[in-house]
């Protein structure tokens, strides 16, 4: 009821759509007073973001709701790459940062991926960036700045989860808790999860994303700049179709890859997009949902799949999905060894802290049906990795 009382009021607002790039220059501009930024700077990365906002004004079933959520994204994107590249001109003492044995914790969406990072970037050795600081990257202001960006993202955590709800339950969001990299990368499967955009969809797959990750490389090294150095945790579903680009940007990285059947993935999955999209068009088509989703899945694990044989193979760490999900106490620890990190008493407390929330262990699965699926379609996409995975697990 709320999406379409605000749908309604904010109809005239989607005579803006007819000039995009009007609306993406003013974000710009925008950005660089309230940043001090010099757009030039950061060239590519906005000729990017402009294709972005053109294809998002150009979808048929975009809502008024959905144009604005659109552009506050897009601002908060181009502000933070803006206020990056500022400080970094600033203080170039900041790209000399070493970002030494990033651990990327990787696999289909559903596959207790962030259980893994709620656990592992809180160890006293690690850390794993908060949703605000992928949001306001910034070096250390002091305690009043900090607290002032957490409200800021509370207030914008607060609107999306009353507009979405389901978001509780699937993915709640934290201002303070370690989140996605995909809040801070500029492009990718984040924005189709808003709008359907097949336009958007071939761009990208053609899209070079190594400077998008050199950009996540810059990111970490301003939230490290005067703070105590630790192993950096990230975590993106995201990841499995760039492994070869973080191979470049972090040589020496880990890669924390959670494996899960497919076929129970694929419903809770669809079912997640369908939430978040039902809050930036109207009327969703559930069946596009699913056959792009099924699509960009089973590509990203058979790109992984190829990708991993270039690196070496201690470099990788595959977690079934019941080491997270039903042996916690007897697996972390061993996931701990494996990582070279030290589990500790703490650790312990820390894990029985996370699987104690409510909500954990609790299950979101969909019919594949609503979606225009079946289990034999999931199967015949994903090809021999279910045979993988249970080999993983009887192992």
């Amino acid at each position: 009821m709320t999406t379409s009382v605000l749908n309604v009021l904010l109809q005239p607002t989607m005579s803006t759509r007819r000039d995009p790039d009007r609306i993406f220059d003013g974000i710009v501009a925008k950005g660089e007073r309230s940043t001090k930024g010099d757009r030039a700077a950061i060239g590519e990365f906005l000729e990017g973001m402009r294709y972005l906002t053109r294809c998002f004004a150009e979808s048929p079933k975009l809502s008024p709701m959905g144009w604005q959520s659109v552009q506050g994204d897009l601002r908060l994107r181009i502000e933070n790459r803006l206020r990056v590249q500022r400080l970094v001109t600033e203080h170039p003492e900041i790209a000399a940062e070493p970002i030494e044995r990033p651990v990327f914790i990787v696999g289909l969406p559903r596959t207790a991926t962030t259980l893994a990072h709620n656990i592992i970037a809180k160890s006293a050795d690690h850390r794993g960036p908060a949703l605000w600081e992928w949001m306001f990257t910034d070096i250390d202001r002091g305690e009043e700045a900090r607290r002032r960006r957490i409200r800021q993202t509370e207030r914008l955590v607060g609107t999306f989860m009353r507009l979405a709800p389901a978001f509780k339950v699937i993915h709640p969001l934290n201002a303070q808790k370690p989140d996605e990299c995909n809040y801070l990368l500029p492009h990718g499967h984040q924005h189709l999860a808003r709008v359907h955009m097949p336009k958007y969809y071939k761009w990208i797959e053609q899209h070079d994303v190594l400077p998008d990750y050199e950009y996540l490389k810059l990111a970490l090294q301003v939230l490290q700049y005067g703070r105590e150095r630790k192993r950096w945790i990230l975590k993106s579903p995201m990841h499995l179709d760039h492994l070869s680009e973080i191979q470049k940007v972090f040589p020496d990285a880990t890669i924390v890859w959670t494996h899960r059947d497919p076929i129970t993935v694929l419903g809770s999955l669809c079912s997640l997009v369908e939430s978040s999209q039902v809050m930036h068009e109207r009327n969703p088509d559930l069946h596009a949902i699913g056959e792009t989703w099924l699509r960009l899945q089973s590509t990203a694990i058979e790109r992984a799949r190829k990708a991993r044989v270039d690196w070496p193979r201690a470099s990788f760490i595959d977690v079934p999905y019941p080491w997270l999900a039903a042996e916690p106490h007897d697996k972390v620890p061993l996931l701990y060894e494996r990582l070279g990190a030290e589990w500790t008493e703490a650790d312990a407390r820390t894990l029985d802290s996370v699987l104690a929330r409510p909500g954990i262990g609790r299950q979101h699965e969909y019919e594949l049906t609503r979606y225009g699926l079946d289990p034999q379609q999931v199967e015949e996409a994903f090809g021999d990795y279910t045979r993988m995975i249970e080999k993983l697990r009887l192992d």
